[in-house]
Order: structure tokens, then sequence, then C-alpha cells
């Protein structure tokens, strides 16, 4: 009892018993590594299925190739883009050890329900003799795709969930004030990175084999049993995890500063009595504004908020009559100033993650076209992901271990390679990678047409391996960028809203596939328009210009980075250290 009471406390965490989370006892390596471990179960179960989704729509649910298409990218769209709700319901409400064993729940309903779908004939629809051109297939319909959406749209809620609250309740665990806090914290993120590319390889080799020889209910039964087992090894870290506490929504307060910015400026155009500074009375201050208030002044957060940037939100500030709906703090606009100053950088890794989309689509059918042997093993076109996950695998400990050491030596700065140095070395490998899968397509195509094969569906006699480049270099763009990401907007965030900030790393991955979708379907709308033949049409590939496709997003690319390149010399850290 003595040794508890010489103890200090986290000020502004608790423990999952909801008493003061305790220094020395509290957070750190070891609770961080008990969120690694459910990193590697988490992806696991999500990534066996959404890899091969398409498969399973086509042959047991007898989709149409496109309607599997689009049914996998509204899946794996939704299940990112839900992680902004996942990062917001722990900030503002519950917490992110919470949100966690809620949205583990769901997934795994989610999952049961597939599980039991796949197992029984009768929850499917009839056998279709896909030879017989004589039978049509039925695709499914009534109660039986009620009950495969509603699995299908639980995991996504579930992924969503657990994307928004794992990373944020895994860097949650280290002491910012302190410089060996603040580098463990940024080892975290790369080794987070690296556990979700342990879950992925283990998911598109073994898992995948299982559905393809065993059957689908296997694979759904090993998802299910895989997040089943995160629930216990997660909380087996609950004696060592510190959990910040909510302190209101951040939403609100974005959208409380916008609106009086917007009203006082309109004001002011119409009124020369109002004063710049001067607050609305204090009696306005709600019970939740003065925790918050209370709470910056007892936390330790070492952050300085630079000024002078957005002066426009100032004007929040302005004496509004006292309506207290619209009273803001300096504190609330200086927030959302800071949150308005990374959307751009937001903004900036959409395209990345458009380029990353043709990964799954393009590449594969690229190789499904060419010779896939490495010696006497056939490698399916389906386990290319292996490449580039490996090499994350790989590079990940290299660059803690050695990169990193370096870097310090030569800058001698604490970072060694900022935030948004990382993030900008992703964008360039990205331009890269484009420019490597436009040559390799315009190699592919040529061997093509000297072996006279541009009109047969036999393999091409090159190998696999020239693809396998642009998974190299885009896989490394996507460890530099989205642990970069994910460091940046969780360590330059006002600590009320980090969660939903480091959720903005999934909805990228979101939009950038959205994205990729919608370029496709302009591309192909533009060309045929003027050249009667879209580029992207057809069944056989060789009669694609994909090489122009990817020459496009080279050049979309650089554009973009150019973007980065002027919002990102232009941005102040705040978090420089105490």
């Amino acid at each position: 009892m003595d040794e508890v009471q010489q103890l200090k406390t986290w000020e502004g965490y608790v423990d999952w018993r909801k008493k003061p989370a305790l220094q020395g006892r509290h957070g750190g390596m070891l609770a961080a590594s008990f969120v690694l471990v459910v990193e590697v179960l988490e992806n696991l179960a999500f990534l066996a299925n959404a890899s091969n989704l398409v498969l399973y729509l086509t042959k047991f649910m007898h989709f149409s190739p496109s309607s599997s298409a689009n049914t996998v990218t509204n899946f794996m769209g939704t299940a990112f883009l839900l992680a902004l709700l996942g990062g917001f319901l722990a900030d503002a409400f519950f917490t992110t050890y919470n949100i966690y064993l809620i949205s583990a729940v769901l997934e795994f309903m989610g999952l049961l329900l597939l599980t039991v779908q796949a197992q029984m004939p009768s929850l499917r629809p009839p056998t279709c003799a896909l030879a017989d051109i004589n039978i049509s297939c039925q695709e499914v319909g009534g109660w039986k795709a009620v009950m495969l959406f509603s699995g299908l749209y639980l995991v996504a809620l579930g992924v969503g969930g657990i994307k928004g609250s794992l990373a944020p309740h895994g860097a949650e665990q280290f002491d910012e004030t302190a410089e060996q806090g603040r580098k463990q914290r940024s080892e975290f993120f790369n080794y987070f990175v690296f556990c979700l590319s342990c879950g992925a390889l283990i998911a598109v080799t073994f898992v995948v084999w299982v559905e393809d020889n065993k059957g689908w209910q296997w694979g759904f039964g090993i998802s299910t049993a895989t997040i089943l087992l995160s629930i216990p090894a997660f909380l087996l870290g609950s004696p060592f995890y510190r959990t910040k506490i909510p302190i209101g929504s951040p939403i609100t307060t974005i959208f409380k500063v916008l609106t009086a910015a917007i009203y006082n400026t309109y004001k002011c155009k119409n009124s020369d009595k109002a004063i710049i500074g001067l607050h609305s009375s204090p009696s306005c201050m709600t019970d939740s504004e003065s925790m918050e208030d209370e709470y910056s002044h007892t936390s330790k957060e070492p952050s300085q908020i630079p000024r002078g940037a957005l002066n426009f939100l100032n004007r929040a500030l302005i004496d509004n009559s006292g309506h207290c709906v619209f009273h803001c703090t300096e504190k609330e606009v200086d927030e959302v100033r800071i949150v308005l100053k990374i959307f751009p950088i937001f903004m900036s890794t959409i395209m990345l993650n458009c380029c990353l989309a043709q990964l799954s689509t393009f590449s594969v059918q690229q190789a499904a076209t060419m010779n896939t042997k490495l010696g006497s093993l056939k490698v399916p076109p389906a386990s290319l992901p292996v490449f580039p996950v490996i090499f994350i695998m790989t590079l990940a400990p290299l660059y803690n271990h050695v990169i990193i050491p370096v870097a310090r030596k030569t800058t001698k700065t604490e970072m060694g390679i900022t935030h948004l140095q990382r993030i900008g070395t992703g964008l360039v490998l990205s331009i890269v990678a484009m420019a490597a899968a436009a040559l390799v397509e315009i190699k592919r195509k040529r061997v093509a047409v000297d072996s006279g094969l541009l009109n047969s569906s036999e393999p091409l006699p090159i190998t696999f391996l020239w693809v396998a480049l642009q998974y190299l270099f885009l896989g490394s763009a996507d460890l530099f960028t989205l642990a970069g990401m994910m460091e940046f907007f969780f360590t330059e965030a006002p600590i009320s809203m980090r969660s939903l900030a480091t959720s903005l790393s999934w909805a990228s991955l979101a939009m950038g596939y959205y994205f990729s979708s919608v370029l496709v379907s302009i591309i192909n709308n533009i060309t045929s328009a003027y050249r009667h033949k879209p580029w992207l049409f057809g069944s056989n590939l060789n009669h694609y210009h994909l090489e122009r496709l990817y020459w496009l997003m080279c050049i979309l690319s650089g554009l973009n980075f150019l973007h980065y390149l002027f919002w990102a010399k232009r941005y102040k850290y705040r978090s420089t250290g105490p």
C-alpha cells in the first residue's frame, strides 16, 4: 500500500478499473507489446477473407465479376472509413480500450454469420454448373443476401472500430514528456506496421490456401477463431494499460469554432462594434470545457501550438454578446487551427493509396498472363502481395535499428527523420513504382506481340517477377507513409482528438480505393468518346492500354508530390519536446 502511495499518477489517464494510472506500473513498451500481438491476429482475421472475397462472391454467391469487384471495394472502403467513427467514439465518449473490445465482438458476430452461411448449403444459392450454358446461375437474394451483407457489414463495422482505436491505444502507452518515451512511440508505429504485415502474410498464404483447397467455411472459421482469440490476448494486457480519459467531442469543438468564426466574420462586416480578443462571459463555460481546461493545465503534454497561421479562426474569439453556444476558448481555436493545418497533408496521401489499389486489381491480372512458375512451384497470382509484405517485414526492423540511429547521429536531432520526410519518401517511391509499372507493362505487351500471343490466353514467356518490382516499390512506400502518417497525425493532433486524427490514415486508404475506381471510369468514358475504344475495356488484358494508365498515375503522383511539398515546407511542428 505504501508503494502505491509513493507512485505518481499519470494525469488524464486511468487503468482498466477506472482508477488513476500509476507511473512505473501502467504504460510503456510492455503494455504496447500486447497491442502488437493483437494487431497480428486482427489483421489476419480481416485480410484472410478480404483478399480472396471476390472468388467467394463469384463462385458461391453467383455475383457477376463486376458486381463482386464493386461489393468488395465497397466493403473494404466502408471498413476503413468507419475507422473515423471508431476514433471519434474513442475520443468523445468511450476509450480506446472499450472501443476495441466492442468492435472485436461485432467483427466476431459478423464472421460467425459468414461462417455459418458458408457451412450450410441451404443458406446459399443453389449450386451452379458453370460449364453448362443452359443453366443460368441464380444470384444470392432475399433473406440469404440479407444474411450475407449483414455479416459483411458487421465485420466492416468491427474492423473500422478496431482500426480507429488499436493503434492510438498502443501509442497512448508512452510518456511523451520524456525523450525515451517519444523514441519508443516512434518504434511502436514501425512495429505496428510490421505486425500488420505479419498478419497479412499468414492471411494471403495459409488461409487463402485453406479457402481454395478445404472450403470457405474453414477460411471463415479460422478468421472467426482468430478474432475471438484476440479478445483474451488484449485483455491480458489490462493490468498494464493506461487509457486516456475522454474529454468531449472533438467534432463539436471543430464545428463550434468554424461556426463562430464565420458568424463573427459576417457580424463584423455589418457592425463596427465588435472587439477582437474580448471573450464572452466566463459564466458561459460549460462543465465539459471547465474539465478540459483543468486537464490542459494538469497534463504535461510538451507540445507548443504555433500561432500566426489561419488568423481567420481568431474571429471565433470576438465578443458575441453573450451567445454561450458560440463561446470559444483560445485553446479550442488553437486546436482547430492544428487540425486544419494537418488536413492538406492528409489530402496529399490519397493519391499514394490510389496507386496501392492497383496492386489488388490490374497488377494481379498482369501477373495472371505471365509465367508464374518459380522452378517447379507455380505461384498463384493472388499471392503476389507476399512480396511487399515480406519486404515490409524486412525493412521495418532495419529502419528501426539501423536507418534511424544513423540518421539521428547525422542530423543530431531526436527524430533523425521527421514524419513529413517519411511521408514524402513514400510519395516519391510511389512515383517510381508507377514509372516501373508502365515500363514493365510495355515490356509485357512487346513479348506478347513478339511471341504471337497477343490474342491468346496462354501464359506469356516472361516471368511474373517483373511485376513484383512495382510491388516492392509500393510496399516500401506503404511502410514509410503509413507509419509516418499514423505517428504524424497522433503526435501533432490535439490530445482530445488523437484517435480521430490517427484514423485519417485509414480514411486516406479508403479514399484511395474509391478514387481508383472513379479514375478508371473517367478514363474509359473520355477515351471511349474520343477514340471509340476505351483504354481499359474488354476481356483480353493484352488489348488494354495499362501503360498509359500507369504513366498518367505517375504524372498525377508527381503533381501530388509538388502539392505535398507546398504544404510540408510551410508546416511547423507543434511537438518539439520540452
